[in-house]
C-alpha cells in the first residue's frame, strides 16, 4: 500500500511537471483602455514589427495572429534574428530563413545567413548560396573562403586572395581588389589599375587609374597620367566633374590644391570649394566647415555658405559654435569668437565646449565649471566632466559620481549617483548600487532607486521591475498594471499591451491511500 501511495505522489508531480512544460504561460493581450482582446498560452512572446509576432512553446515556434493565434509553425527551436522581411530561425541542424509573411524560404541547415531586402546569402561550410526573393530559388555560387552583401545586396567573395562578384556577368573575373564605401559603387583594382564598378558588376570608370581613394557619397579622388582627378559615380559611365595638372592632397574629408607649390584651393568632391590667395593652413573641423590661416596670420572658419567667422581674427584654431559664439584657441588657452572674428570670452581657458542655452563648459586645470556669454561662471569649478545643458539642466560629475544641476549652478540631487542618464519626455533615469529610479526634469523624485528595471514608454507609461515581478505605471503613481507579472512587452504599432503572468505551479496533495485525515490536516 506504501509503495501504491508512493506511485500516485510521483504520478502528481509528474503531471504538474508536465504541465508547466507543456502549457507555458498565460499571455493577455489589451488595448489601451484597459479591455481584454485575446489570452493565450505559450512559453515566450516576441514582438518585432506590427505584422509579425513569434510565440515559442515547447521548443518550437509559431507566427503568430494578432490575437495571438498560430499561423504557421516554424522549423527551428529559436528566433536567431529578425531584419524585416526576412525571420531566421535556428534548429538543430542549423539557420534557417523565412519570409514574415509565413512562407519558408530556406529549410534549417546552413551555417550562416546574410540578408538584404531582397536577397539571402547563405553558407554550408566553405559553399555558398543565394535566395532571390524575385524568382523564389535558391542558387548555388561556389566555394570561397568568404563572402559578404553590400549595404546594396551585391554579393563580395574572396578566395585565395582574390576577389570576386559571383552574381555579375562575369562572374569568374578576378580582382586584386574589391572595395564597398558608403555610396553605391565599388572601388575595383586589377593590374591594369583602378576603376568603379556599378552595382550589375559592371565598370563604369575603366580600370586604368594609377591610383584612386573614395571621398565621400559617390565621390572618388584619383590620379592618372600626372592629372589629379575628382569622379564622381554613374549608373553608366562615371563622370570627372574636376582635373588639374597641379597637385591636389586629401587627407580624410580634406581636399587641397595647390598652384605652383602654394596653397591655393579647397576642394569639395566635385570641384572648388573656396578660391583664396594666401592661405596656409586648412583645418577640415566638421561638416563642410574648415579652419584656415592666412600668411598675415589672420584667420577664420569657412562654411558651404561663406565665412562663419570672418578671417580677421589672430587664433591659431576655431571650432565650430553655437548660439553666435566659436571656441577657438590662441597661446594654447581657449575662449570664444564672435563671426566678426572678434574675442568676446578672452583666450583664459584650458579647454571649452559649445554654448547650448546660453551655457558653456569650460575647463581649467583638471575641474570644469559652466560659464554664460559673459564670461562669468555660473556655480562652481568642481567636476570631472560636464555635459551638454539641455532644458535649463545639467548633467556633471564628481569623484563621488553624478549630480544634476539647474541653470544657476545649484545641485538638484543632495547625495551622488552613480550615473544619470538623460531619457525622453525631460526625465533622467538615475542608478544607485545596481538599482534604478527616475527623475523628473526638475529632479524630483519621480520613481524611487529601488528597481533592477525602468523603462518609459509612450503614453506616459513606465515600465518597473523589481524582485523578478514586472509592472506598469504612470508618473503620477497610478497603477495600470500591478507589479505581478513575469513580463510586459508594449506594441503601440497596434495600440496593444501584452503581458506575461507570473508562473506559479500548484503542488496537489493527494489523500491519504487508506484510514481518516487527522483533525486540521
Amino acid at each position: 500500500m506504501k509503495n501504491r501511495r508512493l506511485a500516485f505522489v510521483s504520478l502528481i508531480f509528474a503531471l504538474v511537471v508536465m504541465s508547466s512544460s507543456s502549457f507555458g504561460q498565460t499571455w493577455e493581450v489589451y488595448d489601451l483602455q484597459g479591455k481584454l482582446k485575446s489570452r493565450a498560452v505559450y512559453d515566450e512572446v516576441y514582438v518585432f514589427s506590427e505584422n509579425v509576432r513569434i510565440g515559442k512553446k515547447d521548443h518550437q515556434l509559431f507566427l503568430l495572429s494578432k490575437d495571438l493565434k498560430p499561423i504557421v509553425t516554424l522549423q527551428g527551436e529559436e528566433v536567431y534574428q529578425y531584419l524585416s522581411p526576412w525571420i531566421l530561425v535556428k534548429g538543430k541542424n542549423g539557420l534557417g530563413a523565412y519570409h514574415e509573411y509565413g512562407q519558408q524560404v530556406l529549410p534549417s541547415e546552413y551555417d550562416e545567413i546574410l540578408t538584404y531586402t531582397t536577397r539571402l546569402l547563405c553558407r554550408k561550410g566553405n559553399n555558398y548560396f543565394v535566395f532571390e526573393r524575385g524568382s523564389g530559388k535558391t542558387t548555388s555560387i561556389g566555394a570561397f573562403d568568404q563572402a559578404h552583401l553590400s549595404h546594396l545586396g551585391v554579393v563580395l567573395a574572396q578566395k585565395n586572395g582574390t576577389y570576386y562578384l559571383p552574381l555579375s556577368k562575369d562572374s569568374q573575373r578576378p580582382y586584386q581588389l574589391l572595395k564597398e564605401n558608403d555610396g553605391r559603387y565599388l572601388l575595383a583594382k586589377e593590374e591594369s589599375g583602378f576603376g568603379i564598378i556599378n552595382e550589375e558588376g559592371d565598370y563604369v570608370l575603366a580600370p586604368t587609374l594609377e591610383q584612386l581613394e573614395y571621398s565621400r557619397n559617390n565621390h572618388f579622388y584619383g590620379y592618372n597620367d600626372n592629372q589629379y582627378l575628382l569622379i564622381k559615380g554613374d549608373e553608366v559611365k562615371a563622370d570627372v566633374t574636376y582635373n588639374s595638372f597641379h597637385k591636389i592632397t586629401k587627407s580624410g574629408h580634406l581636399i587641397l590644391e595647390y598652384i605652383h607649390g602654394k596653397l591655393r584651393r579647397i576642394m569639395k568632391e566635385d570641384g572648388i570649394f573656396l578660391d583664396a590667395v594666401g592661405m596656409e593652413e586648412v583645418l577640415w573641423i566638421s561638416g563642410e566647415n574648415y579652419f584656415v590661416r592666412f600668411r598675415e596670420q589672420k584667420s577664420g572658419l569657412y562654411g558651404p555658405k561663406g565665412w562663419l567667422v570672418n578671417p580677421q581674427s589672430d587664433a591659431e584654431w576655431i571650432g565650430e559654435g553655437s548660439e553666435g559664439l566659436f571656441p577657438a584657441k590662441k597661446s594654447g588657452k581657449f575662449g570664444f569668437l564672435n563671426s566678426n572674428g572678434t574675442w568676446v570670452i578672452s583666450p583664459a581657458f584650458d579647454e571649452v565646449g559649445t554654448f547650448a542655452e546660453n551655457l558653456a563648459p569650460y575647463r581649467q586645470g583638471s575641474k570644469w565649471g559652466l560659464m554664460d556669454k559673459s564670461g562669468n561662471f555660473i556655480g562652481a569649478t568642481e567636476w570631472e566632466e560636464v555635459k551638454k545643458t539641455y532644458e535649463g539642466k545639467t548633467i556633471v560629475r564628481s569623484g563621488e559620481g553624478f549630480f544634476l544641476l539647474n541653470e544657476k549652478g545649484e545641485k538638484l540631487n543632495t547625495s551622488a549617483f552613480d550615473q544619470i542618464c538623460r531619457i525622453k519626455n525631460g526625465y533622467f533615469l538615475v542608478e544607485e548600487k545596481g538599482k534604478r529610479g527616475l527623475l523628473s526634469n526638475e529632479g524630483i523624485p519621480v520613481f524611487q532607486n529601488d528597481f533592477s528595471f525602468l523603462q518609459v514608454e509612450e503614453n506616459d507609461i513606465f515600465l518597473l521591475s523589481k524582485d523578478g515581478k514586472t509592472g506598469a505605471f504612470r508618473a503620477s503613481g497610478d497603477v495600470v498594471y500591478p507589479m505581478e507579472y513575469q513580463q510586459i512587452i508594449t506594441d503601440w504599432s497596434n495600440q496593444e499591451i501584452l503581458l506575461k503572468e507570473a508562473y506559479t505551479p500548484v503542488v496537489l496533495i493527494p489523500e491519504p491511500a487508506e484510514g481518516k485525515r487527522k483533525k486540521g490536516a
